[in-house]
């Protein structure tokens, strides 16, 4: 039986360990102590658009045995507290966290094969340790490779797509996320308003085709009109996690989004002026909820 650790059962977390435990896969979830005795107490219940699944994944706060798989769910300003759960190897990891720089990261701190994936038309959040709210229908998980992996996730309900490269399918998302991220938190708006505002409409424009240059000098090549034309396809009351973050006054991902891409465009030396101003706005916007 394959075995599947999910570190951080929050939303992205629960959204797969749940669907995986009722096909038979056996998910170990690694969470916090108050949140793994939750876990084990209650179980993990996902309510996906009227529709409710529930499992009972076993639940430690540490985990010391090598594992199939290993999901990184966290979100990123958590993922250095989290990484020292895993006292053990496991066989591949797969990150699902959003930005560039965090593969790398896990890569040298974890043993195994690290395979690069993100995932998209996901909105979901965590009503509490053990409950998730998923608004959205079937994840999008692309993944830098196939094979098993392809078929775990298709058996979590995930649509599932390989990508060129593992750059290209890190920059793929990151490269609308980046200004979408920086946006939302500024604005306290959902995508729609953005679009049909003449002046954040260009603003975002701008900033998408900067990050697609920096993608392209970084060995990703991406066009901007197909980047522009998924954000023309989102829902018009979609919003981001880093903006729902940042209202709720919790830690965002501000920095490893839309910061990791400004980072990346100094290093590539690209000129990105909108994506800068972006996040010089929400950095000062947002500082009250990161201090």
């Amino acid at each position: 039986m394959t075995t599947v650790a999910v570190l951080g059962p929050g939303a992205v977390g629960g959204v797969f360990a749940v669907p995986l435990a009722g096909a038979g896969v056996r998910v170990v979830c690694v969470a916090r102590p108050a949140t793994a005795e939750a876990i084990r107490r209650e179980g993990l219940t996902v309510v996906r658009r009227g529709e409710e699944l529930h499992a009972r994944p076993e639940a430690v706060d540490e985990l010391d045995e090598e594992v199939d798989v290993l999901l990184v769910t966290v979100k990123a300003p958590y993922l250095d507290d989290a990484l020292e759960r895993i006292g053990a190897e496991p066989a591949v990891v797969v990150p699902l966290l959003n930005g560039i720089e965090h593969v790398h990261r896990i890569r040298a701190l974890l043993g195994g094969r690290t395979v690069a994936a993100s995932v998209g038309r996901l909105q979901a959040y965590r009503e509490s340790p053990t409950s998730v709210a998923q608004m959205t229908r079937a994840p999008v998980v692309t993944l830098a490779g196939n094979g098993e992996l392809a078929r775990l996730f298709e058996a979590a309900g995930a649509e599932v797509r390989v990508g060129r490269d593992e750059g290209t399918v890190l920059w793929e998302k990151a490269a609308r996320l980046a200004p979408l991220a920086a946006a939302t938190s500024l604005t306290r708006q959902p995508v729609g308003e953005l679009r049909i505002d003449p002046e954040w409409r260009g603003r975002l424009q701008a900033a998408v085709a900067e990050a697609c240059a920096v993608a392209a000098a970084d060995g990703a090549p991406l066009d901007p009109a197909d980047e522009w034309a998924i954000i023309e396809a989102m829902p018009p009351d979609l919003t981001t996690s880093t903006a729902r973050d940042v209202a709720a006054g919790r830690l965002s991902e501000l920095d490893a989004i839309t910061g990791a891409v400004v980072r990346a465009a100094r290093r590539l030396e690209v000129d990105a002026p909108a994506l800068e101003q972006l996040l010089v706005e929400a950095e000062e916007r947002c500082q009250p909820s990161l201090r």
